[in-house]
């Protein structure tokens, strides 16, 4: 495809997007019915603002969901550190629950607006952020041209290009040069994903490594902790988190084949916990009796399964196992985060399919922090054993965690990437002179 045919597609998908405008309302308010949008926020989706912009400089970021959302936390205080404003948007319910219970109160949180061109003109008329960064790799090709038009910065930052996502892209290879040219900067986590964007048309290029690996520990309310590791006693307990569908009842499986032989307490936390009705439902139809965290049940001797279906208490569920099978790497596709239970000193499991954090894996696997299990069977034998070898679940505890703490530095990387463009906002933001409500 020629570049002027690739910039009528791209030209053609706006003024789409312009008259399919009007059938967006409806699409959110099926959305809102399956729980999967904020009926009440759901204007800020159009780009209407529910909050009022503050005088100076001003940083969108932007963060899919949960994973991008606390991948980018020190990185938006350190943007507030130098008194830049900071607007994080995020696409899903769950992260925004996550925005409300992690994040400062001066970080100012609103729903991303669609990739529409009403929508995206209202949402940059009332911001007008100074830049814009994403997080990952999400590309809106609307949202893109918009900001290039308005000569407004567009960085991406921890970004990855899966094998999937790059191989759609490249079979567009003009299309992506149109939009990926487009990016002042990106800072990509390893040098795979470096060298993907730069095949797209992104330059320039620099590699920090994985900001995740910088972020805190999740935290936890100590009293619940303390409660729940009184009602649990002495009993061995492995965690399933962040499991998609499927996984739940590879669980159920798991710990009907070693319940008897050891006594065990199963965690399981759904990456989405409004799937926990029927979650509780496939396991109570198991024979497995379930203490529900939102219900605030007590854990019982005959307790079979402990159900974290809330948001932002990973850090809880982790700290009562030594033991973390990371879900969405057995039936699901792309492996789900496993540095918050390395980080917690705990052994990790996952399945094959853990593509999205490769070069995490490899280090924690190499390291002897992490271990892959190819299905049920496999993943049962595993949590025996470190169930039932103290010695063997201590080493992988601590391989885990220094593999973590070997992996760190992304933060101050992708900080020396951005310095061009935040430097000059600090300066600004510290000239001018605060209102009182600032001050």
């Amino acid at each position: 495809m020629s570049n002027g045919l690739a910039f009528l597609a791209l030209t053609a998908y706006r003024w789409g997007g312009m008259a399919a405008y009007p059938l967006a309302g409806p699409f959110l308010s099926y959305r809102a019915a399956k729980g999967k949008e904020d009926r009440l926020r759901r204007n800020e989706r159009f780009g209407y603002p529910s909050l009022d912009r503050p005088q100076g400089p001003l940083v969108w970021v932007h963060a899919a969901s949960v994973g991008e959302t606390l991948a980018v936390i020190p990185l938006m205080r350190e943007l507030r550190r130098r008194d830049i404003n900071v607007l994080l948007t995020t696409g899903t319910v769950t992260s925004a629950e996550l925005a409300r219970f992690r994040l400062d109160g001066d970080i100012m949180h609103q729903y991303v607006p669609l990739d529409l061109k009403p929508a995206i003109s209202r949402f940059l008329d009332y911001w007008h952020p100074d830049i814009a960064v994403t997080v990952e790799s999400e590309i809106w090709p609307v949202t893109v041209m918009a900001l290039h038009d308005r000569h407004i910065p567009q960085i991406s930052v921890n970004a990855r290009m899966s094998d999937r996502s790059f191989e759609r892209w490249h079979r567009r290879l003009t299309i992506a040069e149109q939009l990926f040219g487009k990016l002042a900067l990106v800072v990509a986590q390893s040098d795979m994903d470096a060298e993907r964007f730069r095949d797209l048309g992104s330059w320039p290029v620099t590699v920090s490594g994985n900001l995740k690996v910088d972020t805190d520990a999740p935290p936890c309310d100590e009293s619940l902790l303390a409660l729940y590791a009184a009602q649990i006693g002495d009993r061995n307990t492995w965690a399933a988190i962040s499991t998609f569908e499927g996984e739940e009842k590879i669980a159920a499986m798991v710990h009907r084949a070693l319940k008897a032989h050891t006594g065990l307490l199963t965690i399981v936390v759904p990456r989405h916990p409004e799937r926990s009705d029927e979650i509780e439902a496939m396991m109570v139809e198991k024979g497995l009796k379930v203490a529900r965290r939102t219900r605030g049940d007590e854990i019982t001797k005959d307790t079979d399964v402990l159900l974290g279906d809330t948001i932002g208490e990973m850090g809880l569920f982790l700290r009562l196992t030594e033991i973390a099978f990371v879900g969405r790497s057995l039936t699901g596709g792309g492996g789900g985060n496993p540095l918050e239970p390395a980080m917690l000193s705990c052994a990790v499991l996952a399945g094959p399919h853990v593509e999205n954090f490769r070069e995490s894996y490899q280090k924690l696997v190499r390291n002897g922090g992490a271990r892959i299990v190819r299905d049920a069977e496999m993943l049962a034998k595993a949590v025996h054993f470190l169930s039932s070898n103290d010695l063997a679940r201590a080493k992988m505890m601590d391989a885990g965690r220094d593999s973590v703490q070997e992996m760190r530095g992304a933060l101050a990387a992708t900080l020396k990437g951005l310095e061009p463009y935040i430097n000059p906002l600090t300066v600004k933001a510290r000239l001018e002179p605060k209102t009182a409500a600032q001050a």
